[in-house]
C-alpha cells in the first residue's frame, strides 16, 4: 500500500480533529437543547395528552355513544346518522334515507349532510374539556397552585 507524504498526513490529521471538534460541539448543542427541562416537560405532556385523548375517545365511542344511540330518534350509531341533500344515481327509495350507510351514499355520489359525525365530535370535545377541567380543579386543590384562573378584562 502506498504511503502518503508528510503534508497529506498532516492535512488529514487536521481535518480529523476539525470534524471531531465540530461533531462534539454539535452533540453538546443538541444535548443542551434536547435535555432542557422545558423540552422534557413538553414531551411528557404530549405523551400524556395522547394517552388521555385515547382514553376519552374510548369512553365516548365505547360507552356513551352506544347509550345515546338507544334514544328512540337514533336508530343506529350516532356517527352513522346522515341526511341526503342530493341523491346519487343508485338511490334506493325503499330505504328511509335512500342508502344503508354514509359511505354507500358517498360512493354513489350523493351529497350527504353528516350531522351524526358532527354531534359525535362535539360530544368528544365536551367530554375531553370537562375531564381536563376536572383534572385542573383536583390539581389546584391538591397543590394549592391555582391553574384555573379567572380572566380579568
Amino acid at each position: 500500500m502506498p504511503r502518503l507524504d508528510e503534508n497529506t498526513q498532516q492535512y488529514l490529521r487536521d481535518a480529523e480533529q476539525g470534524v471531531r471538534a465540530k461533531t462534539a460541539s454539535a452533540w453538546s448543542s443538541f444535548t443542551n437543547f434536547a435535555l432542557r427541562d422545558n423540552v422534557l416537560e413538553v414531551a411528557v405532556g404530549l405523551i400524556l395528552a395522547a394517552s388521555f385523548t385515547a382514553c376519552a375517545n374510548s369512553l365516548v365511542t365505547d360507552l356513551l355513544l352506544p347509550l345515546i344511540s338507544l334514544l328512540p330518534f337514533l336508530a343506529r350509531n350516532l356517527d352513522q346518522k346522515f341526511a341526503i341533500l342530493s341523491r346519487g344515481p343508485h338511490y334506493n327509495s325503499t330505504i328511509s334515507t335512500g342508502y344503508n350507510t354514509k359511505a354507500q351514499a358517498l360512493d354513489d355520489g350523493a351529497v350527504v349532510f353528516a350531522y351524526g359525525s358532527f354531534i359525535d365530535k362535539l360530544v368528544r370535545f365536551f367530554i375531553i374539556a370537562v375531564s381536563l377541567w376536572g383534572i385542573a380543579v383536583v390539581y389546584s386543590r391538591a397543590s394549592e397552585d391555582n391553574i384555573v384562573k379567572k380572566q380579568v378584562k
